[in-house]
């Protein structure tokens, strides 16, 4: 059997996605497991998850290990949970995949090549986190924010979530204006009044990170009403991710690059993804030309034919 094919392996904070592709990217099979994010389950769980993942990817495709030339794989926080993530994901895949070629990765550049089709242009994400990543045609590369939650995610999912407590907790004290923001997430938290927030968030026995990041879109939903506090957060959401932009283009020196979007705030057309489309002059918001698994398959893709 000839063995040309590739797989891609996307590992989010949600789940994880393997893709078995052929040369011209079709995809013949793919597996999914739970998060595959070692912050969230664990070095050892999300190798079980990934490894999951990848063998009902091959049971899909009817395919043996063999089969398979090369993988990559963009796992989210391997590189903040382990020393060495490049090391630990070729011994993850190579528990599936021992003969493979294996390229680690990140989930942000995979959702890049999956967007773009190609290792070139910058990437804005926005999702329980925020972060810009580009690369150019010399194929040096920069990413700008990515700290988590507890140093800088301004622009994210969290960083909307907890500014709109934030200013429920204001509106209370006087100290800020009425909002809408009031009514709409305590009712989505189930609390009757802004104290209540005390003892819900600091009596959690974990962090209560994608919680807060889920309160996102009702600050967006009330910003597309006209709420006048939502509609300040959005801006300065959009600002800030607009920023993160035009850093990796100047650090990389790029000229109109091509740019695409991802994470969970600007998949969707509201308020800030329409915000930040205007900001870079983009006629209309992005769409991905294909998956970040995929992505993660034409990286595999593109090193076994250098290497070929």
């Amino acid at each position: 059997m000839s063995t040309r094919y590739v797989m891609g392996v996307d590992g989010g904070g949600s789940g994880v996605r393997a893709v078995i592709c052929t040369p011209s990217l079709e995809v013949l099979g793919e597996g999914h497991g739970s998060t595959a994010n070692p912050g969230v389950v664990g070095l050892e769980q999300a190798e079980r998850n990934i490894q999951t993942a990848m063998r009902a990817a091959l049971a899909a495709a009817a395919l043996p290990a063999e089969a398979v030339e090369a993988v990559g794989l963009g796992i989210a926080g391997a590189s903040i949970y382990h020393y060495d993530a490049a090391d630990w994901l070729r011994q993850v895949a190579r528990g599936v995949l021992p003969r493979a070629q294996v390229v680690p990765s990140s989930d942000f550049e995979i959702a890049l090549v999956g967007a773009l089709g190609r290792r070139l242009g910058v990437l804005v994400l926005a999702g329980t986190g925020s972060l810009a990543y580009g690369v150019n045609a010399a194929g040096e590369a920069a990413l700008v924010g990515g700290w988590g939650y507890l140093l800088d995610d301004a622009g994210s999912g969290y960083w909307l979530g907890m500014r709109g407590l934030r200013a429920v907790v204001h509106a209370d004290d006087g100290q800020g204006p009425p909002t809408a923001l009031t009514e709409q997430l305590l009712g989505a938290l189930k609390l009757e009044r802004p104290r209540d927030l005390v003892l819900w968030l600091y009596r959690a026995e974990t962090p209560r990170t994608r919680e807060i990041a889920a309160l996102a879109p009702l600050v967006l939903q009330a910003a597309a009403e006209g709420d006048h506090v939502a509609g300040k957060l959005i801006a300065e959401a959009c600002d800030t991710l607009t920023a993160l932009a035009h850093t990796v283009i100047r650090r990389l020196a790029l000229r109109k690059p091509p740019i695409a979007f991802a994470g969970g705030l600007l998949r969707a057309p509201n308020p800030l993804s329409a915000c930040l489309c205007a900001n870079l002059g983009l006629d209309e918001r992005p769409q991905p030309r294909y998956t970040p698994a995929v992505g993660a398959a034409l990286l595999a893709l593109g090193t076994r034919a250098a290497n070929s």
